[in-house]
């Protein structure tokens, strides 16, 4: 399985843990079972991210929310939304994942599963996240 199908299943288990606010064992076992997920490399690929990113979820939120409108909240902002910036931000971040890459990919699924405003709203938020953290220098 490539990345990227690898990526939209890190999406899926992160909506999952917005959605439920914890992720119990089993449930992560269940969600690999019912993705067919057998492959260790694509196991552990999730659990970093999934970890990951409740490992560093506060100073992720913190980010989004900096880059919000006036008068804007990130409880204002879908699930799905939420999600995929998390995503996005945590690979720029934490795995060097260079920007293009993972911006063109979570903009990718939010036209996949979210709204039609949804993939300008976020490739906006990780632009300006990007200009600010100087993140595209080395990408």
């Amino acid at each position: 399985m490539n990345r990227t199908k690898s990526r939209e299943l890190a999406f899926k288990l992160l909506y999952e843990k917005e959605i439920q606010k914890e992720l119990e064992d089993e449930n992560l076992a269940i969600f690999y079972e019912s993705n067919e997920i057998e492959d260790e490399d694509q196991k552990e690929y999730l659990n970093d991210i999934l970890f990951g990113v409740s490992k560093n979820e506060e100073e992720l939120n913190d980010l989004i929310k900096k880059h919000l409108k006036e008068n804007w909240t990130i409880d204002r902002i879908s699930k799905v939304n939420v999600s995929l910036l998390k995503l996005a931000l945590y690979e720029m971040i934490y795995c060097n994942l260079p920007y293009k890459v993972a911006i063109n990919e979570v903009v990718e699924l939010a036209k996949k599963y979210s709204d039609e405003q949804a993939s300008s709203f976020i490739n906006g938020i990780l632009a300006s996240i990007v200009k600010e953290k100087s993140l595209g220098e080395n990408s």
